[in-house]
């Protein structure tokens, strides 16, 4: 068929087509790969039938282009003639469908997802690991003495003698200094237990973030700037932040950042005991013998690490006064943060 006789062919099937699939079939047929103008492109020789064949497929793009705006307003014209609603209604009795209300994400969700985007600008690696763990991995390796009361059942949920609920993200620093040589940058985050009574700011259950970096020169300068990057990304300039030293197994110095109450506003209240601070989490550089424990040299390597909780953070976020709430599944609480 001749250029000016298939050009003339395809815009009158194009004006013919009276829906968007019927104009879809037009043009697979007129512009599809298999069709007789791409067919003859492939063909071409000379340069004056190239012109005359690019400029009949560039005609006809055109006007199918131009055709499916015209049945897309059409469509959606009548769409709106035919589809009226009385929107003085409440949206759940709109017509015979029940519209459920839209849901909200969690503050704890909320706060998690600030936290991975705060390390994830810094370098850091996301990490999830297993949630039951052994002793060995959740105290052995990372240097918690026989004696630390952390080991008892009063305080931690044991499932066997040599298994137990984590009690803290930590035991992913073993794991991933055991799957990869450092330098490394990681944080872990997901659920933990303890056996802690229910206060303003502690709950049986928690999510918290362990973050953990390993490389050459680390300093407890570099723990400091990570730890105010990160509380100014949950809390904002305005808050106060303080570092008090403290004791933990597997760090050494080792520090406890606090923030300032937004409840009382640093006054003192019962979420805060009354000291203006709510305490966040632990930190400290990573103690010499839990890198030997994953046969590091800690003459040659260093670091730090931190674990913080999320509802804590979201708490101290949000202002609200007790922990408890985040774990209600009250759908009250939780609608407040649309």
């Amino acid at each position: 068929m001749e250029a000016e006789a298939l050009q003339k062919e395809a815009l009158a099937a194009a004006e013919a087509a009276q829906t968007l699939a019927q104009l879809d079939e037009a043009r697979v047929q007129y512009l599809g790969r298999s069709s007789e103008l791409k067919l003859a492109l492939r063909e071409v020789r000379d340069r004056e039938t190239g012109m005359a064949l690019n400029a009949v497929r560039e005609a006809l793009e055109a006007a199918f282009a131009a055709r499916q705006s015209e049945l897309e307003r059409a469509e959606l014209s009548a769409r709106l003639t035919t589809e009226r609603v009385d929107v003085t209604l409440p949206a759940e009795l709109l017509g015979d469908v029940r519209v459920r209300p839209r849901g909200s994400l969690h503050p704890t969700t909320l706060i998690r997802r600030d936290v991975e985007d705060a390390f994830i600008g810094l370098g850091y690696e996301i990490r999830e690991d297993r949630e039951i763990e052994t002793v060995e991995y959740n105290f052995d390796k990372l240097a918690f003495p026989a004696w630390h009361p952390a080991r008892s059942s009063r305080d931690t949920f044991y499932v066997d003698a040599d298994t137990v609920l984590r009690t803290e993200t930590s035991p992913s620093q073993i794991h991933i200094l055991e799957e990869k040589p450092p330098p490394v940058y990681m944080v872990s985050i997901g659920r933990v237990y303890r056996r802690d009574a229910i206060t303003p700011t502690r709950f049986p259950i928690f999510h918290q973030f362990e973050g953990l970096a390993i490389d050459r020169g680390i300093t407890m300068a570099d723990l400091k700037g990570t730890l105010l990057h990160v509380m100014r990304a949950l809390f904002g300039e305005e808050r106060e932040v303080r570092f008090r030293t403290h004791y933990f197994p597997f760090t050494e110095p080792s520090m406890e950042p606090d923030v300032s109450c937004g409840v009382c506003g640093g006054s003192g209240c019962p979420t805060c005991k009354w000291s203006g601070w709510i305490e966040i989490g632990g930190s400290g550089m990573v103690d010499p013998q839990v890198l030997a424990n994953v046969g590091l040299d800690p003459g040659e390597w260093g670091g730090f690490a931190f674990g913080l909780g999320l509802e804590r953070a979201a708490q101290l976020r949000y202002d609200i006064p007790t922990i408890r709430p985040f774990w209600e599944n009250d759908l009250r609480f939780v609608r407040q943060f649309r």
